[in-house]
């Protein structure tokens, strides 16, 4: 069971957080630069802790040096991680 989610990740934030959903794209913030991935792994950290997940759990798809990414999350469907995501911790 796989999920792919599209991701609009802004870096460099004040803090790590998911904003919400938004026309089926989530909207996240990282502290991290766009540098060497950092923010790219910063973002999959924070999907991980946020659906409950292990970090190996979820990857980048597609998207790496774009804003608007699609994320593939490993054992969870997509109404399912969604419906996390919407809920918040």
């Amino acid at each position: 069971m796989k999920a792919v989610l599209r991701v609009r990740l802004t870096p460099r934030s004040g803090k790590n957080v998911i904003e919400g959903i938004q026309d089926g794209v989530v909207r996240a913030r990282v502290t991290a630069a766009p540098v060497k991935g950092a923010a790219n792994e910063a973002l999959c950290e924070l999907l991980a802790r946020a659906l409950r997940l292990p970090k190996t759990a979820v990857a980048i798809q597609s998207g790496a040096t774009a804003r608007l990414k699609s994320v593939e999350v490993s054992g969870i469907a997509t109404d399912e991680a969604l419906s996390r995501l919407e809920r918040g911790p």
